[in-house]
């Protein structure tokens, strides 16, 4: 290799800011959306690694609440029509129904039962569509975002032929920075990705574990208020 092109190739500026500066705007464009689509992960990544580990230890603190032998009416007294927690929010949905069941004779309405399952699964739905919430943006950034790098490369590969060809000069000194742009955003595209297809799949199982608690929950107050409605 000529030295002179190898010294030429050696004092131009590959840091990414610079790569980002020489690249055309359409590649620019590129890495913009890249970057901001990592950033928009990493927020949501972040917001239900807070999230469900909310909701975890929320509903371990219900739990024990709710087998401590308490009375029933006493603790939905305590945390009131409208909590806060989502375990709450389910055991409050299935107590709200079952006293609007009752008549003002103290009888119980016809169909009580299915009226505090439809209850109880309205407000799970709610509390996993809030969970589920984001996940497809996960979902999105993790298939498209690689793509989105790809046509980006493709297109600075494009523009360095184009440049080659405009300047009929092969060296190093030419080829390597269109190049290396053109690369830079197919990196970000990954850089994107990986992780929004990481903890996607992570995120989902544990969201569906959650939710999976919600159920067995409501399963277990539905079979003890189905004991007091055969008594």
């Amino acid at each position: 290799m000529d030295t002179s092109n190898l010294a030429m190739a050696q004092e131009i500026d590959f840091s990414m800011w610079a790569l980002f500066a020489r690249a055309t705007f359409t590649v620019k464009l590129v890495m913009l959306m890249l970057t901001l689509a990592s950033v928009w992960s990493w927020a949501i990544i972040i917001q239900k690694h807070i999230l469900f580990r909310w909701a975890r230890r929320e509903a371990t603190i219900f739990d024990q609440a709710f087998w401590s032998g308490e009375p029933l009416d006493g603790l939905y007294e305590q945390i009131g029509p409208n909590p806060a927690g989502n375990s709450e929010k389910i055991f409050a949905a299935g107590m709200t129904e079952w006293r609007r069941s009752h008549r003002n004779d103290g009888g119980l309405i016809a169909g009580a039962q299915a009226r505090i399952d439809r209850s109880m699964d309205v407000a799970i739905n709610k509390e996993a569509e809030d969970l589920q919430s984001g996940l497809t943006v996960l979902a999105t950034i993790g298939s498209t975002a690689p793509f989105v790098g790809l046509f980006g490369t493709v297109w600075g590969i494009m523009h360095a032929f184009i440049e080659i060809a405009a300047q009929q000069n092969t060296n190093l000194a030419v080829v390597a920075p269109g190049i290396a742009e053109a690369l830079l955003a197919t990196g970000l595209g990954l850089l994107a990705a990986i992780p929004a297809v990481i903890f996607y799949n992570k995120l989902s199982v544990d969201s569906d574990r959650i939710v999976a608690g919600y159920e067995a929950f409501a399963d277990e107050f539905a079979t003890i208020l189905s004991r007091q409605l055969d008594a």
